[in-house]
């Protein structure tokens, strides 16, 4: 049922939140959306014995925490999006050049890829969409190429139209031996980084899309390194399907990287809001995540 904003600030305060000034209260429902606001409340709604929670809150909810919260993520996910930038283009970097010392268009060429690539339906697919991004860019690189060599783009150019899952395609596509070259610049087998790719990109997903980030429990988690080949990812004590698992996978790609930014996530972390009902535990973060590891001590 339809509800303006004044009704909607007065069914919270019926489900027994504080909304602190009514007009202030409306006018942060008119900047972000009710149902988008849910998804941080819902922690504060008491707990049911069984099925899900009811719709009442827990004594002293206020909208202040709430919006605070809201506003931890927004930062947490800018600050993420930005850290996942350099190793992107680290990885579109160095995958077109090992692909490259094979054949200037082994991307084409399924005989000069990897066994997965002959799986004739979904390297298909990559093709067609690889075509499409071409055909939609107008990017002044892609042009060049247009009127000098017909479009076709060797891969150390083609990496750089493709997006990440894309990119994370054309990496399962590589030879073993050109995977195995990428991945050991960060210390990770071929598989491991794989499934790193396809973590980061679902993370990077959600920040581009506005999704709520801080105390996701994501769908995929990475394979890691045996103990002892990392010390710095062993010491760190996290469920790696939760939100700072998944941010330690980029302070230690980072930390790898030459120039990588190991500063940015820290202090956003550090800016968690002093919110009793939801501690920074919920982000799957031990109490002493700024000293559990050199990734996070800065």
């Amino acid at each position: 049922m339809f509800k303006t904003y004044d009704q909607q600030v007065d069914q919270l305060i019926e489900r027994g939140m504080d909304v602190g000034d009514r007009t202030t209260a409306v006018s942060t429902l008119k900047r972000v959306n009710y149902y988008r606001l849910s998804g941080y409340w819902y922690p504060f709604r008491v707990a049911s014995r069984q099925g899900p929670r009811t719709s009442d809150f827990y004594p002293n909810t206020r909208l202040s925490d709430v919006l605070a919260l809201y506003e931890f993520d927004a930062r947490l996910r800018t600050a993420t999006f930005a850290a996942l930038t350099p190793i992107e283009l680290a990885i579109r970097s160095s995958l077109g050049h090992e692909l490259g010392r094979i054949d200037p268009c082994a991307h084409l060429d399924v005989q000069k890829l990897g066994a997965t690539a002959r799986q004739e339906d979904v390297y298909g697919r990559w093709r067609q969409m690889l075509e499409e991004e071409i055909e939609r860019s107008r990017e002044d690189f892609v042009e060049h190429h247009r009127q000098r060599y017909g479009g076709l783009l060797p891969v150390w150019v083609a990496v750089e139209v493709l997006d990440w899952g894309g990119l994370t395609r054309l990496f399962g596509f590589a030879p073993r031996a050109v995977q195995d070259a990428v991945a050991n610049a960060y210390g990770l087998t071929a598989p491991q980084l794989t499934s790193w790719l396809k973590s980061l990109n679902i993370v990077r997903n959600i920040c581009a899309h506005h999704g709520r980030l801080f105390n996701r429990v994501h769908a995929l988690s990475p394979k890691l390194p045996t103990i002892g080949r990392q010390p710095d990812l062993d010491s760190v004590s996290t469920d790696w399907s939760r939100t700072f698992g998944q941010l330690t996978l980029i302070q230690f790609l980072h930390d790898k990287l030459d120039g990588g930014r190991t500063t940015l996530l820290p202090a956003v972390v550090r800016s968690f809001p002093a919110v009793r009902a939801v501690p920074l535990e919920h982000m799957g973060a031990p109490k002493d995540w700024e000293h559990c590891s050199p990734l996070w001590h800065t």
